[in-house]
């Protein structure tokens, strides 16, 4: 029964993202499109790795990691003030994370799979995590909190305890948590100037 979590975990993640796109198409946040068009492959990427790999439930959280970005990605094209210039660093990671796609896709390993995946993932975050660290006011923290959120919920779903299950949540987790800290150092260092 407590596997069904994850239903909850997926609908806070739909409420935070949902309001990550409010602010974006208001203009209020910036995304990075490298970063959020790549967050949106590498996890439903994962998840067909995961359910090839006999994943169920657990994914699901693995799933809105990939959906809610693609809605952001979008809503993005809506304002056009709302996105961040890219630059030649994003660029750059765009094509690792790009490479990692390649390369799994060449393999056709469920396990190489997910390990790429992060890597990707990871290469796809870097740019926004800068920016995050950079200039915060150009972002929202609402889809990094119900990330985590949503990614622990994954952990009542688990029936194997096994890489599968357990290496994409984990890194979900910790890919947000590196957003937050990063959100809110910037906030605190800029009041504290004030």
């Amino acid at each position: 029964m407590l596997q069904y979590l994850v239903i909850v975990g997926a609908i806070v993640q739909l409420i935070g993202i949902s309001c990550y796109i409010r602010d974006t198409v208001h203009g209020r946040t910036k995304p990075n499109r490298v970063t959020w068009l790549l967050w949106s492959v590498v996890p439903l990427i994962a998840t067909a790795a995961g359910l090839a790999d006999g994943v169920r439930w657990a994914v699901l959280p693995v799933f809105m990691a990939g959906f809610g970005p693609l809605l952001v990605f979008i809503a993005s094209f809506i304002n056009p003030r709302a996105y961040w210039k890219l630059e030649k660093f994003d660029y750059l990671c765009g094509a690792i994370s790009i490479l990692s796609l390649v390369l799994w896709w060449i393999t056709k390993e469920p396990l190489l799979a997910i390990i790429l995946s992060i890597v990707s993932d990871s290469f796809a975050e870097a740019p926004t995590l800068i920016k995050t660290w950079k200039h915060a006011e150009t972002e929202s923290v609402a889809p990094y909190v119900s990330g985590v959120f949503s990614a622990l919920t994954s952990f009542f779903a688990l029936q194997t305890f096994s890489f599968s299950e357990l290496a994409f949540p984990i890194y979900i987790i910790i890919a947000d948590l590196l957003l937050i800290i990063a959100y809110y150092k910037n906030r605190h260092e800029a009041k504290a100037v004030t």
